[in-house]
């Protein structure tokens, strides 16, 4: 016991929320290790058909022994409570405290306290709750032990040791270990039961998430339970995805909650020897973030698949974005970066944006590209950036800053004679699901994306203010980009080319890094419509069946100006998954695929995972090209506003940022605008000059106008759409 106390110590005091609150004391500890040890906890829940399911690439840990120190000059003396989770020493002004204190007294004047921990098991993390002396971000970290103090106390760094702010992810209460974190939970009941032979199937009504209660359990024998997305998967016993079984030998009757959770809609209950059960319920595990980002209209079938897309995003958003709820339930980047930009227009939960690119990253050295995918490195640098635009978080490019750095080293080192990247054994070139998609040779869309990420880290390097950085990746940057152009761009097919082979064209032109390269606005004005009727608009070049990548098609053509045509295709291929009876968006969705054939994947009659984050697309569409809403700044400091009506006959939504959310209404005749944030453009297409009260209307083009949109202000627009 003594042991115990030892490894974890955990002091409990009484202290009012309100109080912690005011004086934002929070849990913290070395930046980034507890988002690496909850994305090992959450990932490492995964099983297959009651069979443990590990990721498929290098895990890191948490660094064991930390250092925390900050400097404060206190007006009077000031008693401080310590919590610690592991084994620690205090010090303040470098003379060591005694034992394993609970409180400290720290004198008037200007002194240093420190913390040492170590914690094998867990993250070494401290809560330090003073009247003014509380642990927070600005506190600085050190994994290195070798600071030391001279003569006169005077602290020095003798070594080059590097000392970074803390990590936290506002953990307020002092009496809960970061390790105890879990998503809170509601109770929720079955909507109907049926009785099958054995047992009943149990329908929740919609895709779901959590953990299953059996109620009033009692009896010798077995429970089982197959769950299921579709009732079909719940009855296939012997091919459902995820089950679980109890054996159990109760003589009174007793409730029990399955250890794990999981995503189902239905459940299959069967039992053996004289097993009975009561009822079944379940325990719905959620992320508390908040609803702010809305969007209606005119068209009910696009409102219904809105409100999908939402919840479909709301159940993958948990301790980090991931992939999906049934499988793979990991971190995957190139599904997280979908899952940001989405974010930013429905919940702007930026915690979780950050906890997830922390998680994702992991520890030097680097070994290998994120998820083990050549693509997904990149679409990780991409992230980063976009964060800094709708944030405003310097402060968090600065830190993350080197982690950019020795992975875009790693990315630099695996070029070829040709300065291209190309597949090397431990590679994963993913790009989509698709059949017949050739990942042979030096592939454009690779190509794209890095040029991407290393104007990213140009764009970084200035934020963190390494000035030799930013000549290098803009130089490379640039280089790179005119190979793309003069190496896969095809004058008789007006595209990029899919690929290089033995340093020639290949014949294959596909979507990817063509549509890639009109919102990443890298082609010309003649290039784009080329592609756009060449590429976008041409049927004989392969469809996409995924999600994933019809997001960024339909961004392509929404950059474009080609809202009717995306508003139709997004009612055709969304609302066909909800005419086939979704509650949640999927995976893979093919039209010419019939009945179970929507079911499977991979191989499995029950693959697909029903509710897959990039399923949730629309949510980004609708925010940013119909209510016309980004920033041009970052942080929103300014912006625009570009309503498109793409067909509809009216639309309303409001659109979050960090202050506040930016609400729109736009009919065919009037344009209501009102923000709580930074200078906006409302752009404007009208037939005569349209009218406001206490605003000026610019011409800035025949037939377009633009109004200031200041912030606190409502805005009636009348126009002639």
């Amino acid at each position: 016991m003594k042991t115990l106390k030892k490894i974890i110590l955990l002091t409990i005091f009484t202290c009012s929320a309100a109080q912690l609150f005011a004086q934002k004391a929070s849990w913290i500890w070395y930046p980034g290790d507890f988002d690496i040890y909850m994305s090992n906890v959450m990932q490492n829940r995964r099983t297959e058909r009651g069979s443990f399911f590990p990721v498929f690439w290098k895990m890191d840990s948490h660094y064991v022994l930390v250092d925390f120190h900050k400097e404060f000059n206190l007006a009077q003396s000031e008693e401080v409570k310590l919590f610690v989770e592991g084994t620690y020493n205090v010090k303040i002004d470098g003379q060591a405290i005694a034992g394993f204190p609970k409180s400290i007294q720290i004198p008037a004047g200007k002194h240093k306290l420190s913390l040492k921990v170590y914690n094998q098991a867990h993250v070494p993390a401290i809560f330090v709750q003073g009247k003014t002396v509380v642990s927070d971000e600005t506190w600085l970290t050190t994994f290195e032990d070798k600071e030391w103090i001279d003569a006169s106390g005077k602290t020095s760094d003798k070594s080059g040791t590097t000392f970074v702010s803390a990590g936290s992810w506002n953990l307020t209460d002092p009496t809960q270990l970061p390790s105890q974190f879990k998503l809170p939970v509601k109770g929720i009941a079955a909507v109907s039961r049926k009785k099958n032979e054995g047992g009943e199937l149990l329908d929740f009504g919609k895709e779901t998430f959590g953990f299953i209660k059996v109620h009033g359990l009692k009896g010798k024998g077995r429970l089982s339970l197959f769950y299921g997305e579709s009732a079909e998967e719940a009855y296939s016993e012997d091919k459902c995805e995820t089950l679980d079984y109890v054996d159990i030998d109760l003589a009174v009757k007793k409730d029990s909650i399955m250890p794990l959770s999981k995503a189902f809609r239905y459940v299959n209950r069967q039992t053996t020897g004289d097993v009975t059960v009561d009822s079944i319920s379940m325990l719905y595990e959620y992320s508390p973030v908040t609803e702010r980002g809305s969007f209606k209209s005119s068209d009910e079938e696009l409102n219904k698949i809105y409100d999908v897309a939402k919840y479909t995003f709301h159940l993958n958003t948990r301790e980090f974005f991931i992939d999906g709820i049934k499988r793979d339930r990991w971190v995957w980047s190139g599904d997280a970066y979908q899952s940001y930009l989405m974010n930013y227009y429905s919940f702007f939960d930026a915690p979780t944006v950050k906890r997830t690119l922390l998680a994702q990253r992991g520890k030097d050295p680097v070994t290998a590209h994120i998820n083990t995918i050549m693509d997904y490195s990149f679409y990780w640098f991409l992230g980063i950036y976009d964060y800094y635009k709708f944030t405003g978080d310097q402060k968090f490019v600065q830190d993350i800053y080197p982690r950019m750095q020795s992975l875009m080293t790693y990315i630099d080192g695996r070029k070829n004679k040709n300065g291209l990247l190309e597949w090397m054994p431990g590679d994963w070139i993913f790009i989509d699901w698709a059949d017949k998609l050739s990942k042979d040779g030096e592939v454009s869309f690779e190509q794209l994306l890095y040029a991407r990420s290393l104007e990213t880290m140009a764009l970084c390097a200035k934020l963190a203010n390494d000035t030799e950085g930013i000549a290098k990746y803009d130089k490379q940057a640039k280089e790179l980009k005119n190979k793309i152009f003069e190496l896969y761009w095809n004058q008789q097919k007006s595209a990029l080319v899919h690929s290089r082979i033995d340093d020639k064209q290949t014949d294959n032109v596909t979507r990817y890094a063509n549509m890639f390269g009109i919102f990443f606005d890298y082609f010309s004005p003649e290039q784009k419509l080329a592609v756009k009727k060449n590429v976008l608009l041409n049927d004989k070049i392969a469809k996409i069946t995924t999600p994933y990548m019809r997001f960024y098609e339909l961004e392509a053509l929404c950059a474009m100006g080609e809202q009717p045509y995306v508003l139709k295709e997004m009612k055709n291929y969304w609302g066909g998954m909800l005419k086939l009876g979704a509650t949640s968006f999927w995976e893979e969705y093919n039209p010419d695929k019939k009945g179970t054939e929507h079911l499977a994947m991979y191989g499995r009659p029950f693959g697909k995972s029903l509710c897959h984050a990039w399923g949730a697309s629309p949510i980004y569409l609708l925010g940013k090209y119909y209510l016309g809403v980004q920033p041009t700044t970052p942080g929103y400091e300014t912006y625009t506003i570009e309503p498109n009506l793409g067909g509809l006959a009216w639309m309303e939504g409001k659109v979050p940022t960090a202050n506040g959310d930016i609400s729109v209404f736009c009919s065919k005749k009037e344009i209501k605008v009102s923000s709580p944030t930074g200078v906006g453009k409302l752009k404007i297409k009208s037939k005569s000059k349209p009218v406001v009260k206490g605003a000026e209307v610019k011409e800035v083009s025949k037939g377009i106008y633009e109004v200031t949109i200041e912030k606190g202000k409502d805005y009636s627009v009348k126009y002639s759409g």
